[in-house]
């Protein structure tokens, strides 16, 4: 089992920023590919961005040139930079991790932007 916590999230202003953290722990061994999708109200969960570990990354239109993803891992922990955000950002963040065709979830945090 991959145990992934999540850190960083709260409220911000529009055009703010916000760095979120996924710490991931137990077998962690061979994990392929970590990420982050949300999940507004009332809305499906949608891919965010994610990072393989071949080096490659893949983004959603809606964050492109405003998000960037990242990982430690000599930490073994992920990052997602959050720039200029808008209130459609709102929304529960989770990490994601791969291993195999087995994908691990962490429990979220709440990234509210609002004035």
């Amino acid at each position: 089992q991959v145990q992934l916590v999540e850190s960083g999230g709260g409220l911000v202003q529009p055009g703010g920023s916000l760095r979120l953290s996924c710490a991931a722990s137990g077998s962690i061994f061979s994990i392929s590919a970590m990420g982050w999708y949300r999940q507004a109200p009332g809305k499906q969960r949608e891919l965010v961005a994610t990072f393989t570990s071949g080096g490659s990354t893949n983004y959603a239109d809606s964050v492109k040139g405003r998000f960037t993803i990242s990982r430690d891992n000599a930490k073994n922990t992920g990052y997602l930079q959050m720039n200029s955000l808008k209130p459609e950002d709102t929304a529960v963040y989770y990490c994601i991790a791969d291993r195999g065709r087995t994908r691990f979830w962490g429990p979220g945090t709440q990234v509210t932007v609002s004035s």
